[in-house]
Formats: structure tokens, C-alpha cells, sequence
């Protein structure tokens, strides 16, 4: 019944529908589910002699006139005179002549609207109204009246008009779908009075309570699918499980040798790895760790005991300067081992390509790391154990399927794009989630200040000042070219300049993602050997970029980036003995920007920053939605901890019971429902 088209329920036109259509409102149920996104609270009732100009007042009274006036313009206003026991206030409507035969005068009414001055006298100008009729409910005034997503011609009045009958007619047909259990154990309200509520409240607790039932539906359904599908990869694959020991002795050799003592954060996340890959059946595991945290010292280590145990490793970087730099951390890591470690990407030449496949399909290759190149037609593997996809949310659904295919290894995933734990348990539910949030001994912060246009000259002295003591500097540049339409710097411009006013006697070498292959390899290795003092790049040295003797990071354009990114960049700087300093250079700044700009001066860590970036600019802004696969959720909160905590550990103790629903019919049939997760194809 709730599926039956809008055309047959609703008096309304043709067009009107088209409208609703494009809302993605088709059926019954979808206009009972098109949940409102704001609410105006119209209960209280304002005296006219109280009204305050620029202030939204919300009157009851009596209109005692109403005509049309023609202008010269040809535009029509409609003034009357609106009076209650304490005064009277004159009333304006531009180009709605039909209201003087609609509103009836001398007949209590509700106007709700913002006072303006004019002319030293106070009227209510385009108030919404409503006529109070003895026995029936208001749904547009003097209540907690909802406020929709609106498109032309469909306002929240009219949606609260037809959806008002929907809801008296038609909601008797929902069945609750949540287990009795769960709706005693968090409290929840039933589905039919929360659907009721979150459309015309009852009361504030009312609405609320609906609120937080809708809420923890969408993350519960949501929990219950990713968690599914978990269950359904481990049972599928469980005959092509590989054992992998855990090798002591070896991998207490290996960590004793490294220049550095591992953090227990690196420590915690080598163990869960370590316990994953002894599971009977392909483990999938994602390392969050802030920039310059050590992951990939963690899976290099994970690495040499799998391939101690004679399987083989693929790591799987977005960039070619991000596998480069881990091919070197994994060479040097893992020297003493005799391992033979290759390397595979678009640039490399066909017979080394070639020789690098045959390699891999005959098993003489212990770890391969490369780019896409690993996953193109003709790459095979003899005995593939554990395959480590870097920065995973760069790469779409299917690219990571292809290298989780080659013989169903283990699947560990690294990302130093920090995410809100929140965030993470809803976008990556299917994985189980390690975190490094220490950064290792004698790392020290970097001091970051925004830096005001006047001072730009005193910076480029300093900056100047410390490559004379040996040190080296990246300027990062938001755009490639100059633009006509966004003022902000471009990289190849501001490389002309600088090289030519600003540094003439210094080495500035340009980086962006223009660039072949091998003009990017010169650059980078002259600014790694310090023959080039200045790299000026676009954001491609956002990941993968380690020159321990660079100190200074200068970012133009630092409100066109978010907090995330901003981090990303600082992070290339300051890992080596030195004192690094990051500047933030920015335009024109929006109350948001400069809470942004003045976050980065306070925080360090990675994590916090993001919180912050998803709280002002909501999750898909910053992470993007078809990148990162964040779901449309309607009345659920990715900052609300708590209701996610809740809903993963319901669906959780689900799955766990009774993986397939059988005893579970009605959340069954709501898993194909909710929205994709992963959908960065």
C-alpha cells in the first residue's frame, strides 16, 4: 500500500509531481519518509505592540482590511490592516493579489513573518498565514512547524498540506522493523509515533525522541548491512584461508635493528595485524595513523613475516611518489633479509615490467609495491598472502577488489588522511580499524602561524635567512594555471615570480601534476639531494614526500584547503632534527575560514583537526561523498558518537546470532533499502 504513486493520493498537478519527482518523492512512503530539515518554532504568540523590527514575530488577530494597489511598474501589492487587543500593524504581500479573495477579514488568523521598517512606520511584509477553523489542527502555525528541502513550487506549506492527510490516513500501513529487544534496550520510540513526531510534534521531547529513533534506524540498517557483508566475505573465503604464523624470533630481530624504538600505538597496531592474519579466513584491517606516525614501518614488519611464512606481499600506493618513498622505507626496513623487493609502475619500462610479472607469477618475488600497474589484465601472482592498499580511499571499489582477488590474501589498509572515529566506524564498518595515534620519540611540532600580507616580505627574508643555514622550503599553490574566476595564486605563476623577484639568487625547482613522470623524478630527487632550495608545488606532495631537511612549509591559498589537507602539507616538514615551521597565507577570510586558520595554529594532531573540519563543513564536504562513500543520511549525525556506538553494537550482537536475518524477516527486507556505502567507483 505505502508504494502506490503519489498520482493516485494526491490532488495536485501534473507539474507539481514532476517537482516531487525530482525530490526523489514518488510513492506514499516517500513523502511520509521526506523528513524535514528544520524546524520553526511558532507556539509563542507575539503582541503587535511588542513586535521588533528585522525580528521574525508570529501574530494571532483579525484582518480588518485587505486591497490590491497597481504600480507603476506593474506589479501588484496588497496591504490590510492586521489588529489584535494590543495594537494594530499594517500587513504587505508582493505579487499575491488572490489573497484578498482568500483570507477573510474579521475572522481570527495566524501571520508569522519579519518586521520591516519603512517610511517610520512597522509592517509585517510576505508573512505566512494560517485561518484558525474551530476542531481542526494547524499545521503552519502556532505549533513546531517543520521546514522542508524546497524546490520551485514546492514549499514547505504545500508539503506540510499534503503530507498532513498522509500522515492521518496512511501510517497505520508501516510495520515496525526494529526487535522488540532493541527498542527496550535503547529506549527507542515506535516507528509509526516517530514518523508522527518528526512532522508535527507533539512537543520538543517528542520531536527529539523521534528524532533519535529515525537517527538510529539509518545507522543501525546501515551497521547491519556492512557487518553482513563482512560475514558473507569471511564464510565465502574461508576455504582459501592461510594460515600465517606469527614468527617471534624474526620479527624481534627486526624491530631491535630499526634506528628508532616503536611507539606502543605502532606496537598495538602491529599486533592486531599480526592476530588478523593468523585468522582462518582473509582478515581486512584499515591503519589510521596521523602524518609521519610510522604505518609503513608497521607494514613492512607485517610484511616480512608473511613473507617469512612463503607467501608473497603487494603494496598498492595512488601515486608514484608515494610507492616510491615506500619501496625505499621497505628496502631499508627489511635490508638485512635478503628479500627480493620490486618495484612496478606506469613509468617503468615494458621488459622490466615484464620481468617483474614473470617474477610474480613464478614466486621469486617476495614483495612487489607499485601503483595501478598492479592490477592491470596481465599481473598474476603464485601465492599473493597479504596485499596493502595505501591511502584505499583514492582508489574506487572494484580497483581494490581486483588485488583482494588474486588468491583472497589478507587485506591491510593504511590511510594518513585523518578521520573521525565516528565517521570511520559508518564509512569503513566492513574493516576492523587500528589507530596510531602517537607519533614517534623526539618528533617535534611544528610551529604554525598565518601570516597577515604585510608581513609576507619579512617572511620570504627569514625563509631566505634559514636556507642559508642549510635548510629547504616547499610553497604550495592551490591552482596550476592562472584563473580568471578565483583569485588565487597559480603554481607556474608564482614559481616565475619567485624565481625571478623574490629568490633570484637561490635553486627553486616546480612541481604539479602536469609534469611527466620523469620531470617529476628530477625534480624530486634535486630537492632531496639539496640542489633545489624551494619546491614550489601543487598539492601532488600532499602524500609520499619525505626530505628530512626541509623545515619550512609556505601554503598560499589556505582557506581553498581543508583542515585535513592543511595538515597533510605540514606534515612534509619536520621530520627530520630540525625546527619546522609551517605559514599559512590566505584571502579574503569567512568567520568558518578563520576558525579553520586558527585551529591549525592551535592543534597538532590530525584527528582533532578533522573532528573540527567535519563539524563545520559537514563530513561530505570534506571528504568528498563519491570519494569516501559517506552515506545520505536524513536524520542521523556522523558527529554523534554515542547513537553510533549504539547502533554498531545492536547490529553487532545481530549478525553475530544470526548473520543471514532468517529470525530477523523485516530487517532483511530494509538491507537493500539503505544506500550504498561504498560507492567511489
Amino acid at each position: 500500500m505505502l508504494q502506490k504513486n503519489l498520482e493516485k493520493v494526491l490532488r495536485t498537478t501534473k507539474k507539481h509531481l514532476g517537482k516531487l519527482s525530482s525530490l526523489g518523492v514518488n510513492t506514499v512512503k516517500d513523502l511520509l519518509l521526506y523528513f524535514p530539515r528544520d524546524y520553526n518554532d511558532t507556539r509563542e504568540f507575539t503582541k503587535i505592540k511588542d513586535i521588533i523590527p528585522n525580528e521574525v514575530a508570529t501574530i494571532k488577530g483579525r484582518l480588518t482590511s485587505l486591497f490590491n494597489i497597481n504600480t507603476k511598474f506593474g506589479k501588484k501589492i496588497t496591504r490590510g490592516i492586521f489588529t489584535d487587543f494590543s495594537g494594530t500593524i499594517e500587513i504587505v504581500w508582493f505579487n499575491q493579489p488572490h489573497l484578498t479573495r482568500m483570507l477573510p477579514r474579521n475572522t481570527e488568523i495566524i501571520l508569522s513573518g519579519k518586521a520591516k521598517t519603512g517610511f517610520r512606520k512597522i509592517a509585517l511584509q510576505n508573512p505566512s498565514y494560517e485561518i484558525i477553523k474551530p476542531y481542526e489542527e494547524q499545521i503552519h502555525s502556532g505549533i513546531i512547524a517543520p521546514v522542508y528541502h524546497e524546490t520551485e513550487g514546492i514549499t514547505s506549506k504545500w508539503i506540510r498540506e499534503k503530507i498532513k492527510p498522509l500522515v492521518d490516513e496512511w501510517l497505520s500501513f508501516f510495520e515496525e522493523h526494529l526487535p522488540e529487544e532493541i527498542l527496550k534496550e535503547h529506549n527507542l520510540m515506535g516507528i509509526k509515533e516517530a514518523i508522527k513526531n518528526v512532522h508535527f510534534p507533539e512537543s520538543e521531547k517528542k520531536l527529539l525522541q523521534a528524532r533519535e529513533r529515525l537517527g538510529f534506524d539509518e545507522l543501525f540498517i546501515l551497521q547491519l548491512k556492512v557487518l553482513q557483508r563482512k560475514w558473507h566475505w569471511q564464510h565465502a573465503t574461508q576455504s582459501q584461508a592461510k594460515n600465517i604464523e606469527i614468527k617471534t624470533e624474526i620479527l624481534k630481530e627486526a624491530i631491535a635493528s630499526l634506528p628508532f624504538e616503536l611507539t606502543n600505538a605502532q606496537k598495538k597496531a602491529l599486533k592486531d595485524v599480526l592476530e588478523d592474519i593468523k585468522k582462518p579466513y582473509p582478515a581486512s584491517r584499515l591503519i589510521q595513523g596521523d602524518v609521519g606516525s610510522g604505518k609503513t614501518v608497521v607494514a613492512a614488519l607485517a610484511a616480512l613475516n608473511v613473507v617469512k611464512n612463503g607467501y608473497q606481499v603487494a603494496i598498492m600506493a595512488p601515486t608514484e611518489i608515494l610507492a616510491k618513498q615506500h619501496y625505499s622505507t621497505f628496502v631499508k626496513t627489511l635490508t638485512k633479509y635478503n628479500l627480493n623487493v620490486q618495484f612496478i609502475s606506469g613509468s617503468t619500462t615494458k621488459s622490466m615490467k615484464d620481468d617483474v610479472v614473470r617474477q610474480m607469477k613464478t614466486g621469486t618475488v617476495d614483495i612487489v609495491i607499485g601503483t595501478h600497474s598492479l592490477i592491470q589484465e596481465d599481473i598474476g601472482f603464485k601465492n599473493l598472502g597479504l596485499a596493502i592498499i595505501d591511502e584505499q580511499h583514492r582508489f574506487g571499489v572494484k580497483q581494490r577488489e581486483i588485488l583482494k582477488s588474486y588468491n583472497s590474501p589478507h587485506l591491510l589498509s593504511m590511510t594518513a588522511t585523518p578521520i573521525p572515529r565516528t565517521l570511520a566506524i559508518v564509512v569503513y564498518g566492513d574493516q576492523d580499524l587500528s589507530v596510531i595515534d602517537e607519533m614517534p620519540k623526539g618528533r617535534q611540532e611544528i610551529i604554525t602561524r598565518v601570516v597577515s600580507e604585510n608581513k609576507r616580505k619579512q617572511a620570504y627574508q627569514w625563509i631566505e635567512d634559514q636556507i642559508a643555514k642549510g635548510r629547504q622550503a616547499f610553497v604550495i599553490c592551490p591552482l596550476i594555471d592562472e584563473s580568471d574566476v578565483i583569485e588565487v595564486k597559480s603554481v607556474i605563476q608564482e614559481y616565475a615570480h619567485l624565481q625571478e623577484f623574490i629568490f633570484p639568487k637561490l635553486k627553486l625547482g616546480l612541481l604539479h601534476g602536469r609534469l611527466k613522470q620523469e620531470e617529476k623524478d628530477e625534480v624530486m630527487e634535486g630537492f632531496k639531494n639539496n640542489k633545489i632550495n624551494i619546491l614550489v608545488s601543487t598539492s601532488v606532495v600532499e602524500v609520499g614526500i619525505d626530505v628530512p631537511n626541509a623545515t619550512i612549509m609556505l601554503i598560499e591559498g589556505s582557506e581553498r584547503f581543508g583542515l585535513s589537507q592543511l595538515h597533510q602539507f605540514r606534515g612534509r616538514v619536520g621530520r627530520g632534527v630540525y625546527q619546522s615551521y609551517c605559514f599559512l597565507f590566505t584571502g579574503n577570510l569567512s568567520e568558518e575560514g578563520k576558525t579553520r586558520m586558527q585551529s591549525m595554529e592551535k592543534y597538532s594532531s590530525g584527528f582533532k583537526l578533522a573532528e573540527i573540519d567535519m563539524q563545520l563543513r559537514g563530513p561530505g564536504e570534506v571528504y568528498g561523498i563519491r570519494q569516501s562513500g559517506i552515506p545520505d543520511l536524513k536524520m542521523a549525525s556522523l558527529t554523534d558518537s554515542v547513537n553510533i556506538e549504539k547502533a554498531r553494537n545492536s547490529a553487532a550482537k545481530i549478525i553475530e546470532k544470526d548473520p543471514l536475518l532468517k529470525n530477523y524477516p523485516k530487517l532483511a527486507e530494509k538491507i537493500p533499502e539503505i544506500q550504498e556505502v561504498f560507492i567511489n567507483d
